[in-house]
């Protein structure tokens, strides 16, 4: 393992290899960046490194290379996968003088378009042909979110599910589907697509039990695909409409409005539209705001609630909605017992964690 290490991360490096299986080879520095995340899936607060961070130059036969916040790799291998990882400004492979006889870029669709300069509505395929011709790529792996991931081998694209969980972690499930293909790839010598496809199992194990899997527990797990439905796959093949949710909850205090907010963020970033009463419509009388919303909640496909403070509005849009017969996801994480029970018995989804309320949302979102 070759990394930047400064006093504190050289403890817990320490603390986390005492069985001692994998050399480390590091440069110590004043002080590495360090990430902060209010949940999930926050833009995390980074707290700056020192400025010092030396080059590394790196020769090996297989390799897993991460896309450096600071300092830079040269790495010449035989093999290597490499991930970007760095959202506000990714690398090729190439551009610090890395070079592989054999390499599989993999990486998001933010991150190829921000790379090749492209429209963030290219299509995934698109992207993933271009980063390949650019970089001579033997394998690029697209991940596209919730759909799941188009691998391109020897010209030839195909695709693989991501699954659903009970419950969603995200921190780090970037890293753990990257170091499960890289297994399968370099050292088990799985094809690129059943890599991908055993990585993306890898991933929702993690995201549900918050660690990696043991080989034996991999083996036995077999979690659902996520459906996807004809709506979507219009959408992904020529652009059709997107899933349209309607977020309700309440907005009366600095906290509430916080929470709507980030919802509508999570959930615009998963490629859904999004009716929010509170930016469409606003506050107002009742003979205004009600028939408007009620109008959003009509052209809506399924409903998210935010549910904690039991609102008489938010309340009243879920019975509607279930009136109407569209899936409802019920977040809530201090409400309990009587106050759910309506809730539970009508059939909504219900989740007392903010990450799998969006993810679930979009799940149900997916299979229209």
């Amino acid at each position: 393992m070759y990394t930047y290490l400064d006093r504190p991360a050289t403890v817990s490096l320490a603390n986390r290899n005492r069985g001692q299986r994998y050399v480390v080879h590091a440069h110590q520095v004043d002080r590495v960046a360090t990430f902060a995340y209010i949940h999930e899936l926050a833009s995390p607060v980074i707290y700056a490194p020192s400025a010092d961070h030396p080059k590394f130059e790196i020769k090996t036969e297989k390799a897993v290379v991460y896309g450096l916040y600071a300092g830079e790799a040269a790495v010449t291998a035989d093999y290597a996968v490499y991930d970007p990882q760095n959202a506000a400004n990714p690398h090729l492979f190439s551009d610090q003088g890395s070079k592989a006889r054999h390499l599989a870029v993999v990486l998001n669709q933010y991150e190829a378009a921000k790379i090749l300069g492209e429209p963030f509505s290219t299509s995934a395929d698109e992207l993933a042909r271009k980063i390949a011709e650019r970089e001579g790529a033997e394998v690029v792996v697209m991940k596209a979110g919730p759909i799941g991931a188009l691998v391109l081998y020897q010209g030839h694209m195909t695709f693989v599910p991501s699954y659903q969980t009970s419950y969603v972690f995200k921190i780090g499930s970037g890293d753990i589907f990257v170091a499960a293909f890289a297994q399968g790839w370099l050292e088990e010598g799985l094809s690129p697509h059943d890599a991908a496809e055993r990585a993306s199992r890898a991933t929702a194990f993690y995201v549900q039990e918050r660690r990696p899997a043991t080989a034996q527990e991999l083996r036995e797990f077999r979690p659902s695909p996520v459906p996807v439905g004809e709506k979507n796959k219009r959408h992904v093949r020529d652009g059709g409409d997107r899933a349209k949710v309607y977020l309700a909850g309440p907005f009366f205090t600095m906290g509430q409005l916080w929470v709507v907010e980030e919802a509508l963020r999570a959930l615009s970033a998963l490629d859904l539209e999004v009716l929010s009463p509170y930016h469409r419509v606003g506050p107002g009388e009742a003979g205004v705001v009600v028939k408007a919303d009620l109008d959003l909640l009509d052209e809506s496909d399924l409903v998210l609630a935010i549910g904690d403070g039991m609102d008489a509005g938010t309340v009243f849009e879920v019975g509607y909605a279930k009136a109407q017969g569209k899936p409802v996801v019920f977040y809530a994480e201090n409400e309990v017992g009587e106050d759910l029970k309506m809730f539970q018995g009508s059939g909504c989804h219900m989740v007392r964690h903010f990450a799998t309320a969006i993810y679930r949302t979009v799940w149900e979102a997916m299979a229209l």
